[in-house]
């Protein structure tokens, strides 16, 4: 199924508006309604047993950013097991979990107080290191020098943290410092991502 197509017939896509009539946000605001599109076609059960392409989805995010595919995280909160997983990148599914109450995890901690955070000297804090070192064939096992770190929200309750990075040898070569505006853009994308990352993470 192509995430730019409705899943049936009975569906209907509204026309999405040019990008340039939607001002600075444009591209995210498009994204982020194919996003709510397909939350509303898991809660319509149009979708049924079809996988949700969370991963295509992430990079569509990562060029709507200006990061490379790997530099985008999504983790899901398992509230039986207390702990969140990686939804993506695919690479870091099966390396472990992160604790809630991990005091080194800045996801943990997003979940726990609720709130995005920018920290454009990530590597001199602080901080679990354990997932950065992954190398394989979507992961480039490079530091992360700067990150975003924000809650995805569904029915009030934080279901999983979306996670932006900007990765290299230092600081400089990492790229540009993450900005308000690019913290505005990630929240707006965060939004409908609710529904379809409490679906994956399950319990």
């Amino acid at each position: 199924m192509k995430i730019e197509e409705a899943p049936n017939e009975n569906f209907s896509r509204p026309r999405d508006p040019p990008a340039d009539e939607l001002g600075h946000f444009g591209m995210s605001t498009l994204l982020a309604s194919e996003l709510a599109r397909l939350a509303e076609a898991l809660d319509n059960e149009s979708l049924g047993t079809t996988e949700i392409p969370l991963e295509a989805m992430a990079q569509k995010i990562a060029r709507n950013l200006g990061v490379k595919a790997d530099e985008v995280a999504i983790l899901g909160v398992s509230t039986r097991w207390r702990h969140l997983h990686f939804l993506v990148p695919q690479a870091l599914k099966n390396v472990g979990f992160i604790p809630l109450s991990s005091t080194s995890a800045l996801a943990a901690r997003t979940v726990r107080d609720n709130r995005p955070e920018i920290n454009n000297n990530f590597s001199s804090v602080r901080h679990a290191t354990v997932f950065e070192g992954v190398k394989a064939a979507t992961t480039t096992g490079e530091i992360i020098q700067k990150i975003i770190s924000a809650p995805v929200v569904c029915d009030e309750k934080v279901v999983g943290v979306m996670q932006i990075s900007r990765k290299g040898p230092t600081n400089a070569d990492a790229g540009p410092d993450f900005t308000s505006d690019d913290l505005a853009k990630v929240q707006t994308l965060c939004r409908p991502l609710g529904k379809l990352v409490r679906r994956l993470a399950g319990e």
